[in-house]
């Protein structure tokens, strides 16, 4: 976990292509229309192809749209299309049997696939647990052999929305539940020696997501012959920016780690659009290495091994399968609380000159306060970085204009003469440590530990090994520790961020070491869903695994664009809520409504219910379950039908659509969650 490894995995055929081993990573979507529309099927199939698409999944949700698949399949071939076909099933094990024979993969949940799910929270005894296990196994052997017989992959695709009430009653609704779920039906393909499979473990929530990969590749590398492919996905995650970052966050993560063999960014929008944030994601992990001036992946080892009798060194520095957040003493900067049981702070920098009195103060009160509300998200800390000591009057001059905001203001500098100056002037104070500079071993006796100020040390790491930024960090802390500073922070400006930040912390805790950390990344990207990616990647898998206490982005965003984007990072890892969340599912042939139309007049309207969380699913497949995560749910029941959950408990059953809204704002004021917006 401290370098790019990628975890090598059994080949698995995908009719004309193939994933996992030296493959690319695959790109995958899945078709919003109704399966029996033969047109509209085609053509979305159509512009997903035009658009990239490398693997396109169809739902089928009974018997005649698995028999409808062999004309939507005939009409693509015949028009060249070859991009291969999955049946995602639900349910219905008949249906399967008869979609396995127009596929090239076939998608089961286990959480429901010969399960006759009541969201039940009844106990099994060991005995009904074994009957009821034996009655699946009955039930997916014909179609395991099938599917054997024609060659046709298959992925074992469990989502944490629709665990069986059977695993439920022994894990809960959990990562361990999950993983329990995929393997044992793994294990009776492997029991037919059938072994062209593959794994998914969704979510809506990110952090449940990548534990749930991680436990299940830690599990299934110990109990099975294979180590069978990965595909990646956050379920639900909604739509526009928030969507991409949660996706981002959550596949980005695990690729970090070295997991993930094919990927789909669910969004609440045209499927065609999920294609380039797909390839925008794993771009850097397909070009990672060139083999034989190919793209391609070089010979790697299994990365999640730090239960497998891994040395201390390779342990990651945090439990990678369930979350608790770094240990970090409380620092004030001025009035405001960082670090220990403190919300992750949001600090952004200032671009306006200095010289330019007014842009740097227009810009500063612009992060300190884009609205007028109180609750409107801003960045507690704004950053201003000066080079010389003429810039001190004009510090003076724009801390004079701001007032009391001033205490917002912190400040950097690479000099080291100008960082003592500045500990008197500001109530943060950051030293840009460059990569291969010599620190004067006595500056640390020039700074005085009752100073007013914070003081933060961040290294500027550019090509050296990603050890040494921790190494000159750790020392550094040391020194500061026997001379008795409290209030001190540590970051690191890397592209490397993920790897250098677990190779901090690793140092940090070795020597009992809990300064709070701050989580900087600058992008460099040119394009804006570049920027969104990069940054979701590299600082939001530090927040899903606990690590850092301030957010920090440099980027070229419009000032408000960079400020959401930091919330929508630190909300994607449920570590602040800064605003409604809204868990909605993209859609596919099982929804009767206009889904994207719904989901833009509830997020109209309910937008203002900080940290409220609203569940939009297109049906009942995944509904209730991934409700569990939700407050209140708005679930498509029939044609223009719909049922509204509190949790996951259905209390109003196939309403109109029409007034539906209306309702769901009724059941928010019943239960005292609502707030006029102003």
């Amino acid at each position: 976990m401290y370098h790019y490894r990628r975890r090598f995995t059994r080949e698995v055929s995908f009719g004309p292509i193939a994933l996992g081993g030296y493959q690319p990573i695959r790109v995958e979507s899945m078709t919003n229309t109704h399966t029996m529309d033969t047109a509209a099927s085609v053509e979305q199939c159509r512009k997903l192809y035009e658009a990239g698409c490398e693997i396109i999944r169809l739902t089928v949700p009974a018997e005649r749209d698995a028999e409808n698949l062999r004309e939507i399949r005939a009409q693509l071939r015949r028009d060249g299309i070859d991009t291969p076909l999955v049946a995602d099933i639900h349910f219905s094990a008949r249906a399967a049997m008869k979609a396995v024979e127009h596929v090239e993969n076939i998608r089961i949940n286990p959480g429901n696939y010969a399960n006759r799910k009541k969201f039940s929270s009844e106990g099994y005894t060991d005995d009904e647990y074994r009957m009821e296990l034996e009655k699946v196994r009955n039930e997916f052997l014909p179609l395991v052999r099938r599917a054997k017989e024609l060659g046709v992959s298959m992925r074992i695709g469990t989502n944490h929305g629709s665990l069986s009430d059977r695993i439920v009653s022994r894990y809960g609704n959990s990562p361990e539940g999950m993983v329990e779920a995929a393997l044992e039906f793994a294990r009776i393909c492997e029991e037919s020696s059938y072994y062209d499979l593959l794994f998914s473990m969704k979510a809506s929530n990110v952090r449940v997501m990548i534990q749930a990969y991680r436990l299940l590749v830690e599990k299934a590398d110990g109990q099975l012959r294979h180590a069978y492919p990965l595909h990646l996905g956050v379920t639900e995650a909604g739509d526009g920016d928030e969507g991409r970052v949660k996706s981002a966050m959550g596949i980005g993560a695990l690729l970090e780690d070295g997991l993930g063999d094919t990927i789909r960014v669910s969004l609440t929008e045209d499927p065609v659009n999920e294609v380039p944030v797909g390839f925008a994601i794993v771009k850097k992990y397909n070009d990672y290495h060139l083999v034989k001036g190919e793209r391609g992946h070089l010979p790697v080892k299994h990365v999640v091994e730090s239960r497998l009798g891994t040395t201390p060194e390779q342990a990651p520095p945090f439990d990678p399968f369930r979350y608790n957040r770094r240990r970090s003493k409380t620092v004030f900067v001025a009035d405001i609380g960082t670090g220990g049981d403190n919300v992750p702070r949001i600090e952004t920098d200032v671009s306006a000159d200095l010289a330019d009195t007014d842009g740097a103060c227009r810009e500063v009160l612009q992060r300190l306060a884009p609205e007028k509300s109180m609750d409107a998200i801003r960045s507690e800390l704004v950053s201003l970085h000066l080079r010389s000591e003429e810039e001190l009057v004009l510090l003076d001059a724009l801390s004079a204009r701001l007032g009391d905001v001033s205490r917002h203001v912190a400040v950097s500098t690479e000099n080291i003469e100008l960082f003592s100056v500045l500990t008197e002037k500001a109530f943060k104070v950051r030293l840009d440590i460059r990569e291969g500079e010599s620190l004067d071993p006595g500056f640390i006796a020039k700074l005085d530990p009752l100073s007013p100020a914070a003081l933060e040390f961040c290294f500027i790491h550019e090509q050296t090994g990603e050890r040494v930024p921790a190494a000159v960090l750790a020392r550094l802390a040391e020194k500061l520790r026997e001379r008795g500073f409290d209030r001190v922070f540590f970051s690191i400006r890397s592209c490397s961020t993920v790897y250098v930040y677990r190779h901090l912390v690793r140092e940090l805790n070795a020597k009992g070491i809990d300064y709070p950390l701050v989580v900087r990344f600058r992008s460099t990207a040119a394009e804006r869903l570049d920027t969104i990616i990069e940054a979701s990647i590299q600082t939001g898998t530090l927040f899903c695994d606990g690590i850092g206490d301030i957010l920090a982005l440099e980027t070229a965003l419009p000032v408000s664009g960079e400020i959401d984007l930091c919330a929508n990072i630190l909300q994607g890892a449920r570590t602040r809520m800064s605003k409604t969340e809204f868990i909605s599912c993209p859609g596919c042939g099982r929804t009767y409504f206009e889904l994207e139309k719904a989901t833009a007049a509830i997020k109209q309207r309910l937008s203002h219910l900080k940290g409220l969380k609203i569940g939009i699913m297109g049906c009942i497949v995944n509904g209730p379950g991934e409700m569990a995560d939700a407050d209140f749910g708005y679930v498509g029941s029939g044609k223009g039908r719909i049922s509204l959950y509190v949790g996951k408990d259905c209390v109003e059953d196939n309403i109109p659509e029409t007034g539906a809204v209306e309702r769901l704002i009724g059941l928010i004021k019943e239960r005292d969650r609502w707030v006029d917006p102003e």
